[in-house]
Order: structure tokens, then sequence, then C-alpha cells
């Protein structure tokens, strides 16, 4: 009775560690602070991340060529001419999200 009282403790202890890791969001936890002009060439698309949910701060999520993402402050100047470039080319797009 004992062993199966802690074996099924020990089990939902594993179950819940499990769906914990599951649950975090995708979100930016810190920003860059410039960009290389390389690399703003290379920005295919951009979402905006809220403070809602498990994210903490407000970012603007970059999408470069190859997937590779980078996280910005939404107020800096240069990430809004990033967002403006590329709402204005036909190829890229906004992901709203």
């Amino acid at each position: 009775m004992r062993f199966s009282v802690l074996f099924s403790v020990v089990l939902l202890g594993f179950l819940y560690l499990t769906l914990a890791q599951g649950s975090y969001e995708d979100c930016c936890l810190r920003y860059i602070r410039q960009m290389k002009p390389s690399l703003k060439n290379r920005v295919t698309s951009y979402r905006r991340q809220e403070m809602d949910g498990g994210c903490n701060i407000p970012a603007v999520v970059f999408t470069l060529k190859h997937g590779r993402v980078i996280c910005a402050d939404p107020r800096e100047k240069w990430v809004r001419e990033i967002t403006q470039r590329v709402d204005k080319h036909p190829k890229r797009k906004n992901v709203k999200g």
C-alpha cells in the first residue's frame, strides 16, 4: 500500500514537471541594442510581442532570412524604421500576434 502511494506521488510529480515545461510561451526576455546594417537588410517579417500571458516586455520580434529571430525595443527609432520598411515591401510581411 505504501509503495503504491509513493509511486503515485512520484509519477504525478513527473507529470506535473513535464506539463509545466510545455507551458512556457515563446517570449523575448531582452532586447538587442543595435542591429548591423547587413542584418537590417535580411529582415523578412516581424511580429509584435505584447505584455500579456507569460511575456514580461513589449517587443518587436524580427525574423531574418534562414529563420533567425531578433528581439528589439519597439520604442527605438531604428526598430520603427525597419517595421515601416517591411510593411512597404510587397514580399515581406507583418505577422500579427
